[in-house]
């Protein structure tokens, strides 16, 4: 019988022949289901017209998508995690708290850029946006005025945009992006290249840029330039996480996406009210 290799650490040593950390697959998981279900409500403000007129029965349309998501996830965790440990990337506080170790210190030294950034892309977002205006192109925010879903939902899609974005973003593409050009190049000492990490992280910003043009096409006229509009709101956050994910490890995109999507989702619509 093969003897496996463990860590020394920790008190809940890992094996190193474990394709992925199985406990922590199983955590981000649930989070992602709960991040699935959380936002639920929020997408049925802005589709209820369209659902309404469905001739499937609303429970089976949910269900659906919940299964739908855990089964995408299930793919995406497993293969992000798996990838992550091949360049450097992970989840040093979940992986830490796991393994034993005290990681409440290291929480703590990145709440602060972590919160902050995320504040700083929301500004960013709404900057641009309200720059865009000058060109002619009508703000998101009067756009979508009329069906701009309450704040209590607003905050609970928060962490679908924490959690769920974040693992397939940053943890899937931005990682498999990082891991596909660290093949091609990598450093002496076998690491990815500074370069090669910040393509990773431009590129999966982009591209989640791009996955919103179908939403905006629903709600407006895509033109140039709507569609740099488009993705150049949605890319600019993706940037700010992806070097979190980089220099501070995913927890920190997390807190920080979810930070960003509280100002944009709860305390927008609030001050809009007011």
């Amino acid at each position: 019988m093969q003897t496996k290799t463990k860590k020394t650490d920790g008190k809940n040593s890992i094996s190193k022949n474990q394709l992925v950390n199985w406990k922590l697959y199983i955590i981000l998981l649930i989070a992602s289901i709960f991040g699935t279900i959380a936002v639920l409500p929020y997408t049925l403000t802005l589709q209820g017209g369209l659902l309404q007129n469905s001739p499937v029965p609303l429970y089976v349309i949910l269900a659906a998508q919940i299964i739908q998501s855990m089964i995408l996830f299930a793919v995406v965790i497993f293969i992000g995690l798996y990838l992550a440990k091949k360049v450097g990337l992970g989840l040093p506080i979940l992986e830490g708290w796991l393994e034993g170790r005290e990681v409440k210190s290291y929480l703590k030294s990145l709440l602060g850029i972590s919160v902050g950034l995320g504040i700083l892309a929301s500004i960013l977002i709404i900057g641009i946006d309200f720059l865009f205006s000058f060109a002619g192109l009508t703000s998101s925010n009067i756009v979508l005025a009329q069906i701009t879903p309450p704040a209590w939902q607003g905050f609970l899609s928060s962490f679908y945009g924490g959690i769920n974005e974040e693992i397939l973003l940053r943890l899937f593409l931005m990682t498999l992006i990082a891991w596909i050009i660290f093949k091609i190049k990598k450093t002496e000492d076998g690491k990815p290249t500074s370069i090669g990490m910040w393509l990773a992280i431009i590129l999966a910003a982009v591209i989640f840029g791009i996955g919103h043009l179908p939403t905006a096409m629903a709600i407006t006229t895509l033109t140039p330039l709507m569609v740099i509009k488009v993705i150049l709101l949605n890319a600019v956050g993706g940037i700010i996480f992806g070097w979190l994910y980089w220099k501070k490890g995913l927890e920190s995109a997390m807190i920080s996406h979810f930070s960003a999507d509280i100002v944009l989702h709860v305390i927008l619509p609030l001050i809009a009210v007011i």
